[in-house]
């Protein structure tokens, strides 16, 4: 399972990453917080990057981030290779994000998720690994710059 977590928001997140952290921290998994630290306006940018670089060098194993919609932080994490951000709204979609898409950033919409739900969708992306099989070519093929895709679209 997943041993180190990254985690970052922006403002319309940081009540909900505070209530993840917290269960987190609970459970003594070893998670860093690159911020945002306040519900002061900030740029879901600055957050979605430090953490999507961390997954994506592996210095973490898994992300999670956190925005009004998850759709801006999910873009800006997915510009980052070796990243496979995924915008989550069951626990059911985190599963099979992280079962069939190897999913290594879950993407969560603080205005539209409440805490119980974002927590349930954390522990169905960590308690699943990437089934590899058939799902593995599918996600070989993500990557456009290593399969030349990005010449050819």
């Amino acid at each position: 399972m997943h041993r180190t977590i990254a985690i970052g928001s922006d403002h319309a997140g940081f009540e909900l990453k505070q209530h993840i952290l917290e269960k987190l921290r609970a459970q003594l998994r070893e998670v860093k917080d690159f911020g945002t630290f306040s519900a002061d306006s900030v740029d879901y940018p600055d957050f979605a990057h430090p953490v999507a670089e961390a997954v994506g060098t592996g210095q973490f194993d898994v992300g999670i981030l956190v925005c009004g919609s998850g759709q801006g932080v999910c873009m800006a994490a997915n510009r980052h290779p070796n990243v496979r951000a995924a915008l989550c709204w069951t626990p059911e979609v985190a599963e099979l994000t992280r079962r069939h898409n190897d999913a290594n950033i879950l993407c969560l919409p603080a205005r539209f998720t409440d805490h119980k739900t974002a927590v349930e969708m954390v522990a169905a992306f960590f308690n699943h690994e990437f089934e590899g099989g058939r799902h593995a070519g599918r996600v070989g093929k993500i990557e456009c710059e290593a399969e030349g895709i990005g010449d050819r679209l």
